[in-house]
């Protein structure tokens, strides 16, 4: 009778375990599908914040300071009112990515309608935006430094540096700093000195001229690149015409060949400095000064502007002319004589009203 109730208590027992565990696989199963339903959510959220625009329908400036971390970045973000995501996507996108190590400091633009991992491979591969800065032909360094000084995107580094310390800063072995820096436009990221700028320009220059030299016409009288570089500041200056620039320095170099003085108006101009009022007169032509090609032979002692290619390649390949002389028409152009006699009468049909 014992053994009996032994058994019966045994089979309670069992049966108990049996409803205790089917209760446990139960719950643990409604946990398991809890869990995967998450998951499941949790990925197609992922998966929706990968693909949806991140930035709306204008761009906006983003600026990652250096030493700035993936946290950083985030709160960047943030500060521009994009869209927020948990933490826990933007950490996994960045594992997915393998971006966090190459961010990139620098001023970005995030386009319209950009994306998260949009965003993020633009902060790693380092394109930041870049702004311009536009050296005229034919303006002088000191209308240069005016302009570097107005630019409001480059550090300004120049105030206090004479001419000279600024060429000792960027390498360059001239004594005298007109005419040194190619004309063109330059493209530039913020954290960009005004220094650095000058430094582009003027090794793009030596290239240029150096280039242009070594392909120059064999008779060419004019003795190294600089005096190549002068005499066609002079050029650059004569006429703004591109097309007629081989024809205006033709007229000088036959006038080099034979000593015959430039007698160039943006020489005396220059040599005048800041006692030229914009009247060019008679009293200036007969007024000496290093600069003065009326009353000096030769080249002037340095550039008298910054010249643009096609000033140079002009003087390196000058039209073949028999003129000697060529005055101003009123519409851009130049009118070329071969004599002083054919000149005076242009003169007078030009500058004199046919007088």
């Amino acid at each position: 009778m014992a053994r009996t109730r032994r058994n019966v208590g045994q089979r309670k027992a069992q049966l108990g375990q049996i409803r205790r565990r089917a209760w446990v696989g139960l719950f643990m199963g409604v946990i398991g599908l809890v869990l995967a339903a998450i998951a499941v959510y949790g990925w197609h959220d992922y998966t929706r914040f990968k693909s949806e625009p991140l930035v709306g329908d204008r761009a906006l400036p983003l600026t990652l300071k250096s030493g700035t971390g993936f946290a950083g970045v985030l709160q960047e973000l943030d500060r521009l009112g994009l869209p927020q995501a948990p933490y826990w996507q933007w950490r996994l996108l960045e594992r997915e990515l393998g971006v966090a190590r190459n961010l990139k400091a620098g001023e970005y633009e995030l386009k319209p309608h950009m994306s998260a991992p949009d965003v993020l491979q633009l902060l790693a591969s380092g394109k930041v935006i870049q702004h311009r800065f536009t050296i005229l032909e034919g303006s002088r360094f000191g209308e240069l430094r005016v302009a570097l000084a107005a630019n409001k995107i480059l550090e300004q580094t120049l105030p206090g540096l004479t001419d000279s310390e600024v060429l000792a800063k960027i390498g360059a072995v001239e004594s005298n700093a007109e005419g040194l820096f190619l004309p063109e436009t330059y493209y530039f990221p913020r954290g960009f000195s005004d220094l650095d700028l000058l430094s582009k320009a003027y090794w793009a220059m030596q290239r240029e001229l150096t280039q242009a030299w070594e392909e120059r016409e064999p008779d060419s009288p004019l003795a190294d690149p600089y005096a190549a570089l002068t005499l066609a500041s002079v050029v650059e200056k004569e006429s703004g015409a591109i097309a007629e620039q081989p024809l205006v320095a033709g007229v000088f170099v036959n006038r080099m060949r034979i000593g015959m003085r430039l007698q160039s108006d943006p020489t005396v101009i220059y040599g005048l400095g800041d006692a030229f009022d914009g009247n060019l007169r008679r009293v200036h032509l007969r007024t000496d000064t290093p600069y003065n090609s009326y009353t000096r032979g030769g080249l002037p002692p340095t550039p008298i502007a910054m010249p643009g290619p096609a000033a140079i390649r002009a003087v390196l390949h000058p039209e073949e002319t028999d003129a000697l002389y060529f005055v101003a028409r009123g519409d851009g152009r130049h009118q070329f004589s071969r004599t002083l006699k054919e000149h005076n009468r242009a003169v007078r049909k030009f500058q004199l009203g046919g007088k």
